[in-house]
């Protein structure tokens, strides 16, 4: 079985390449490259699809977390609880706004923040939480909102990875994934579900005087051109890749549904294999299977694991092999061995396996035939 991609983005963009080189060229011919129309089009188009009540579209889901941040006022020294188990831009930019991060365990089996934990993580100067919809499912964010209600704090989710997935609270209301909290933040890095050919991010909110604020922050502080009222930073999503992303946007149900295929096929084949856990689905939450991601049981020796897959031509990744408060980077905020138990196991375990749009079901036979032999 030749040329298994963990993402295949060339095959997914020539089922609507004829759509996307005429928005390229549509672009070009008008040569506003910079905050063209497009970029107002796309937003509108995602705002409608997400039910947010406004969407600001930035350079990079790093830049829609940092600015979330600045718009909600957080100050140096603040506390901003966020999952030690995820990857480093959910931290780096607490870090980089001299705020202190406060890491939490995950859950074993969702992987999402451990709300059981996070009532005894808040303090004095705790002025947020961020939750990351990991993988492709949203956190437990009836009880994440009910316990920031209670100690008015705001929240933050970071959708990169979960951009379309859809929850449910108890009281039957719903909602999409990053429209929930005080702020939504995404990425479309090309990989993503919603990935478009280069950089680009957006941010969500329902709160006009936010929504005002981060427009503001995210074009250097101004309303007005020239005129400066905060201190601000440059980002924004170029108008090739909005056009882009408009095309896609038309695609994202469809390519969900493509995933869940591929991933309820993985389910079936491991579902009962005494060494592999498959991923848990919460009842309250759909999941777009950004990864999917299974956990090895601890006696398996995983780079041999991975090895063996490489050598029959199947790409695997470790999202991620080490988790926050044991980076070097973040070792001053006090991370220790043995502090996330929970984390530091995944981080062992934790393997993903192809999953994409454009997956041939003889392609996903393959992979799971050489998984198992691998066990015999």
């Amino acid at each position: 079985m030749d040329n298994i991609q963990m993402v295949d983005l060339k095959t997914q963009y020539h089922r609507i390449k004829d759509e996307v080189n005429a928005a390229i060229q549509e672009v070009i011919d008008q040569t506003a490259f910079i905050n063209g129309p497009q970029v107002k089009k796309f937003a509108k188009e995602l705002k409608e699809y997400t039910g947010a009540g406004f969407v600001i579209p930035c350079a990079n889901g790093t830049d829609a977390l940092q600015i979330a941040m600045m718009a909600l006022g957080f100050k140096p020294g603040d506390e901003v609880i966020v999952p030690a188990f995820t990857y480093v831009a959910t931290v780096e930019v607490i870090a980089l706004l001299g705020l202190k991060p406060i890491f939490i365990d995950v859950t074993p089996d969702t992987f999402e923040l451990d709300i059981n934990q996070l009532e005894s993580k808040i303090t004095d100067q705790t002025v947020g939480i961020v939750t990351v919809h990991l993988y492709g499912q949203c956190s437990n964010m009836e009880e994440i909102l009910r316990i920031a209600e209670l100690y008015k704090l705001k929240v933050i989710e970071d959708t990169a990875q979960a951009i379309g997935a859809g929850y449910t609270f108890s009281d039957g209301r719903k909602a999409q994934a990053g429209t929930m909290g005080d702020i939504g933040t995404t990425s479309f890095f090309p990989s993503k579900n919603l990935g478009c050919f280069g950089d680009g991010g957006a941010i969500f909110t329902n709160d006009p005087e936010l929504a005002e604020k981060i427009q503001m922050i995210a074009n250097h502080g101004q309303k007005k051109k020239y005129y400066h009222d905060s201190i601000g930073v440059n980002s924004r999503l170029d108008t090739l890749q909005a056009a882009i992303l408009s095309v896609k946007l038309k695609y994202l149900d469809d390519y969900s549904k493509s995933r869940n295929e591929v991933a309820d096929r993985y389910d079936h084949a491991f579902a009962s294999h005494p060494y592999i856990h498959i991923p848990e689905r919460v009842g309250n939450s759909t999941h777009v299977f950004h990864q999917y991601t299974i956990r090895l049981a601890e006696s398996v020796d995983r780079e041999a694991f991975k090895k063996h897959l490489a050598d029959k031509g199947i790409p695997t990744m470790v999202y991620y092999p080490l988790p926050l408060h044991l980076q070097k980077a973040y070792l001053e905020y006090g991370g220790r061995e043995g502090q996330f138990p929970v984390s530091e196991k995944l981080c062992k375990q934790v393997i993903s396996l192809p999953i994409h749009t454009e997956m041939k079901s003889e392609e996903q036979d393959y992979i799971i035939e050489q998984i198992l032999n691998f066990f015999k």
